[in-house]
């Protein structure tokens, strides 16, 4: 089961605050994935079609437990994508225009709405029902372990902005995006998504994602420390190298022994030693020096070499 039928499944099971959120709720699911059918005045019928059983679920029980509609489902198979339709169909009954226009879907005189409605949203709880039937009937939520983000597919750009204002109560950011005649309400940041799913009843599959957040930071945490860790070995490896070429040209021009004690000091150390850190030889010189006290002996050796490379040049 995909991340986001986990999550619808969820959804199903959420029950509304007060009695009007099922409305609200219903309301959403119909407008967004259903299809409605005109055949003369007061002659409606309905088809929504989803992929997902929970979805399906969740239409017919509200349909039947809100105004004892008529009601038919028909689940069907595509062998190619191996997956299940559900097609639920509302036919055309006598009371369907009563019930059409209670849901805010028709209004008296003027046809379909093209916004949300408005009166099926007073209340705080109702908005929050009307988003989560919103993303049910039309979401989408990526896997939290992937590239993650969340979006609502509607049609209508005055329906897409009133469900972007509603969501956007809640101090979430939602762009809005057209897709090929369509709009795409879109959230990208973990912590929008989090809040939505908390703010729709989506309890589990919130905690789901701020646990997969909490591995991927830990992880990235590690991989930033080995990196910086690597980064480190490779610049003490370079600089040893460097310093173990300059006690070879000492060796070679005036010898190791007619250096001071504190420089031979090192140069024995770093031959013994050329994996550690200039922090870690002084540790091991005698008395202990810090890491700046051993620089300041390779700057030593630096400059008797170069000196004695100049008497070497000259004629």
């Amino acid at each position: 089961m995909s991340f986001t039928a986990q999550v619808k499944d969820e959804l199903s099971r959420v029950e509304g605050a007060c009695p009007a959120c099922a409305y609200a709720q219903l309301s959403a699911i119909i407008r967004i994935c259903g299809t409605l059918s005109f055949r003369g005045p007061g002659r409606y019928s309905i088809k929504v079609s989803t992929e997902t059983g929970a979805v399906a679920r969740t239409m017919i029980k509200l349909t039947h437990e809100l105004f004892d509609l008529e009601t038919r489902l028909t689940v069907r198979h595509s062998n190619l994508h191996r997956t299940r339709n559900y097609l639920i169909e509302i036919p055309e009954q006598d009371e369907l225009e009563q019930d059409l226009i209670k849901l805010g879907i028709l209004v008296p005189g003027r046809g379909l709405s093209s916004g949300a409605p408005v009166q099926l949203l007073r209340r705080r709880c109702c908005r929050a029902a009307f988003v989560r039937g919103a993303f049910m009937a039309g979401g989408f939520v990526a896997d939290p372990r992937g590239d993650f983000h969340l979006e609502i597919a509607v049609t209508g750009e005055q329906f897409a902005n009133d469900i972007s204002l509603l969501i956007g109560e809640h101090g979430i950011n939602a762009r809005l995006n057209r897709r090929r005649g369509a709009y795409a309400i879109y959230l990208k940041s973990f912590d929008d998504v989090v809040r939505l799913l908390r703010v729709i009843g989506g309890m589990r599959s919130a905690r789901a994602v701020e646990n997969v957040r909490q591995v991927k930071s830990l992880k990235n945490e590690v991989n930033r420390r080995v990196n910086a860790e690597t980064a480190n070995l490779t610049r003490t490896t370079n600089a040893a190298g460097a310093q173990l070429e300059l006690i070879e040209a000492a060796e070679r021009l005036f010898g190791l022994r007619n250096l001071p004690p504190a420089v031979r000091e090192f140069c024995e150390l770093r031959r013994t030693y050329p994996e550690l850190s200039l922090a870690d030889l002084g540790a091991l010189a005698k008395p202990p020096t810090k890491k700046s006290g051993m620089y300041h002996r390779i700057l030593r050796l630096r400059t008797m070499v170069e000196a004695a490379q100049e008497d070497k040049d000259s004629p």
